[in-house]
């Protein structure tokens, strides 16, 4: 499948991440907050994807749970009739019921699963502290699905999930967890912009959660920032008068990330203890930790972008160069061989379209570096580079490309 941008955006797009992405090939909306990730943006996805997983094995082993759940465990957790978001999977038409009249659910996250999945391998003093996390598609009725990949239907959601013995083995452990967060953000290219603020348990708990919040004019969130004490509240949880205190610095931002304290809730709903030293029974702790990574691609775009399209980070760019051939098929099929050599990415348009067409599209991409072979460059000694963060463009002797690519 070729790259072929669409140039106009869907008529009932709101958000600049919808337009921009699909305009520019890396998305294709199927119904309302349900997408289909073309292969530019399943390369953005897998780039975030393989950040947090690396950051994830610091903490955490990768395993897969299944997207389909029993209701047993949901009505065990009392949360079958309780959360709003839930779907059910059963079959859909006279012949599929024939077969089963089985009904599922389809998870919206993995409390439920991950609890008794543990319990069954983790019974022992000896066997705690355990971490556990995945890469996988979520699903959630929203009831008004919006803004693109920032409130979707279907997504795809790193969640890691801990087990602890007891309340100081558990803060340890969550703190770790929010540096190996902000190691993702710093890798991804927010790091600067993103900071923890504090926000409702929700569904989870009466305690305090955390957000990952990242600065951004378009963002669904209000943060209130403490200048003082340094600590930002969402506007659900601002502290009383916020709102008119000078002390308060108030802006937009999205959400990037969230952690939760769960305490013993899951554990307590299977009867999960763990078998202590003297051979006692004793509750265990337990925290769920999120990264919406689809989500995270519509935030980059939403933080990055300018008139002409993306600006990607350097590091989830979906290429680092986008090579521009503008009839010198030859001397650019040369230099695409070499920077492939050299292990650099490369986006090499050798389409039969003007200069002009050719120069929009790169913009619209919003890959960080673009390379131009023309009969004016070849002339001038080399290779035009532009970088997409900047208006000016430089002649690159071709035998110093890829030192100048891997520098930038």
């Amino acid at each position: 499948m070729g790259v072929r941008p669409e140039k106009s955006a869907p008529r009932d797009a709101e958000a600049i991440n919808q337009k921009l992405l699909t305009q520019a090939g890396f998305i294709h909306q199927e119904m309302a907050g349900v997408y289909t990730f073309l292969p530019l943006g399943l390369r953005v996805i897998n780039k975030i994807e393989n950040i947090v997983r690396k950051q994830m094995d610091e903490i955490g082993s990768e395993l897969l749970m299944p997207a389909l759940s029993p209701k047993e465990y949901w009505r065990t957790t009392g949360r079958l009739d309780s959360i709003d978001v839930l779907f059910k999977a059963s079959a859909a038409n006279k012949v599929s019921l024939a077969k089963s009249d089985a009904e599922y659910v389809l998870c919206p996250t993995h409390e439920d699963v991950v609890t008794p999945l543990v319990q069954t391998y983790n019974i022992s003093y000896k066997d705690l502290p355990v971490s556990v996390y995945q890469i996988q598609t979520k699903f959630r009725n929203e009831p008004r699905a919006k803004s693109g990949l920032l409130r979707c239907r279907e997504f795809i959601m790193k969640d890691l999930y801990s087990f602890h013995t007891d309340e100081a083995d558990w803060k340890k452990f969550y703190e770790e967890a929010k540096k190996v967060y902000m190691s993702v953000f710093n890798e991804i290219g927010i790091g600067k912009d993103t900071m923890i603020a504090l926000a409702s348990g929700g569904d989870f708990t009466k305690e305090f959660s955390h957000e990952f919040q990242t600065r951004c004019e378009t963002g669904e969130d209000t943060i209130y920032l403490d200048k003082t004490s340094g600590i930002a509240y969402n506007k659900e949880v601002m502290p009383e008068g916020a709102d008119t205190d000078p002390n308060f610095e108030v802006f937009n931002a999205c959400e990037v990330g969230n952690i939760f304290p769960l305490g013993t809730k899951f554990t307590n709903a299977f009867g999960y203890e763990y078998t202590d030293k003297d051979g006692s029974k004793k509750p265990i702790i337990m925290s769920s930790y999120g990264i919406g990574i689809s989500r995270l691609m519509g935030v980059l775009v939403e933080k990055f972008h300018d008139d002409k399209g993306i600006v990607w980070p350097k590091n989830v760019a979906p290429f680092l160069v986008n090579l521009i051939d503008l009839q010198q098929s030859e001397e650019a099929k040369k230099i695409y061989d070499l920077l492939i050599k050299e292990g650099i990415d490369v986006l090499w348009d050798d389409r039969e379209m003007s200069a002009g067409e050719k120069f929009a599209d790169a913009d619209l991409i919003g890959c960080p570096i673009r390379v131009v072979v023309s009969q004016r460059s070849l002339t001038g000694g080399g290779v035009e580079i532009k970088l997409r963060s900047e208006t000016e463009s430089k002649i690159v002797p071709a035998n110093k490309l890829a030192e100048f690519v891997k520098n930038v």
